[in-house]
Parts: structure tokens; sequence; C-alpha cells
């Protein structure tokens, strides 16, 4: 009998396809063949998996064909097995599954979509928070203001996408108006999604304030997350911006960065 672990992966790789031989073995039939029990387990698996991702990317759902994404989501399953139990959490990676996914290359907005879908994942189940009482930036020393580092809320994404995947987004609603056209060539989507009390919010924000959160969220200091600002844009109101981070309590903590 093999140790735990080997049969664990032995079983894994049964369920994912790769080799059922080896599981096999140590299975006892009672009545039904040992690759039939794995043949039911593996149904359930794939199930349940297929269904997390349809529940996390609805729209993705609706812009292919149910056997479509049925099978892109077996592909993407194999590939990529869940790492965690939390269903909430399968499917981080399945934007950039679908941007290499080769039936995918004639649907160029697909996995911006997705992306968009993942931060609204991400924004639902993110920890609450409480914005920064403003009189604490008042306390740091103007010569440090350059190297802070600002934490955002743990809802908040920053997404930039060639299409409009807002208006793909908003058509595919329940309650979205009769005319269910989106024009592609509409121009670029800089967005910011987050939850707001219970809940998910989605905003267009203007590309400078896009460059500038983003520096932000990537752990940029100040003064580097105003000069992407500034390269956005030169006009770019560097007072405004944070005063908008501290008003829409989207800024909750900072420190002062060393370096």
């Amino acid at each position: 009998m093999p140790a735990l672990h080997d049969l664990q992966l032995a079983v894994r790789d049964a369920i994912l396809g790769e080799d059922g031989e080896a599981a096999a073995r140590h299975i006892a039939g009672d009545g039904l063949a040992p690759e039939a029990r794995l043949e039911i387990y593996r149904h359930h698996v794939f199930a349940t998996l297929t269904a997390a991702l349809e529940a996390t990317y609805p729209v993705v759902c609706q812009l292919v064909h149910p056997r479509f994404f049925a099978y892109a989501a077996d592909r993407y399953i194999r590939a990529h097995p869940p790492a965690g139990p939390c269903l909430f959490e399968y499917g981080a990676t399945f934007p950039d599954f679908l941007a290499t996914f080769p039936p995918c290359r004639g649907l160029g907005y697909l996995p911006d979509v997705a992306r968009l879908e993942w931060a609204m994942n991400i924004a639902c189940h993110a920890e609450d928070s409480t914005g920064m009482d403003p009189a604490r930036l008042g306390q740091v020393p103007a010569e440090d203001l350059p190297r802070l580092t600002i934490k955002l809320d743990p809802s908040v994404s920053l997404l930039a996408s060639p299409w409009p995947i807002d208006q793909i987004w908003r058509v595919h609603q329940g309650d979205a108006a009769c005319d269910r056209t989106v024009d592609l060539g509409a121009g670029k989507a800089f967005l910011e999604v987050r939850r707001i009390a219970d809940a998910v919010t989605m905003r267009a924000v203007d590309p400078p304030t896009h460059a500038f959160r983003s520096a932000l969220a990537a752990g940029r200091v100040l003064n580097e997350a105003a000069v992407a600002a500034f390269a956005a844009d030169p006009a770019f109101d560097l007072a405004m911006g944070l005063h908008e981070l501290i008003e829409d309590r989207t800024l909750v903590d900072f420190a002062v960065s060393e370096s």
C-alpha cells in the first residue's frame, strides 16, 4: 500500500485524466469496478468546478456557447486544479488562460471581460475595511510625503482594457436596455471596481487617476505614482488625487518607505 501522500497524488492524476491505473489498483471494487468509481468522482469534481467557474464568470458564459464554455472549463480544470478548498477562490487565472487558449483567439475582448468579473469576485469577498482618519496625513513631515506607500481598500481593483468591457458587461445584465449592441471600437475602458457597504460597484475613471491609483495599489511610493499620473496627463492634480482617495474612503492606511 503506498503512502497516503502518494495515494492522494495518484487519485488526483486519475481525476484529471492523466493516469487512472495507479489509483485503481488500490480501490476496492465491491460490486463496481474501481475505474467506474473513479469516473463517478471525476464527473462530480468537474461538474462542481465548472459550476464554480460559471458562477464567477456569468457574462463570459453568455458571450460564448455553453458547450464552448464547458470545453474551456474542462481544459482549464485539467491544467489548473484548485489549490485550496474555497470554491469562490478558484479561477483567478482563468482570464489569463482564456488569453492564451487557441479557440479564443478571435475573441480579443473575452479575457478582459473575465478580468472584470474576477475583480467583482474579489470585491464581493474582500475583507471589510474602514477609511483612514485624514488627520493622520497631516502629521507626516513634508519631506517624507514623496516616500509614502498607501494601502487601498482591499476590495479595490483597477482595470484597463482596449475594449469597452464595462459596456459589454452591462448589456448582459438582467435589467439591461433592449438595445444589446456594443461598439467594440468605442474606445478604451479605465475602471475601478470595489465594494461599498454590501454592493459591488464599477465606475469609469480618467487615465491619470487610473495610473495614479494603479501605481499605489502596486506598492509604488507616492512620488512614483505621481510620475505615472503625470505621464498619462501632465495636468493631473496630485492634491485632488489624494483628496479623492480620502473622500471616497479608498485610502485605509499608509507607511513611509525607507528607500
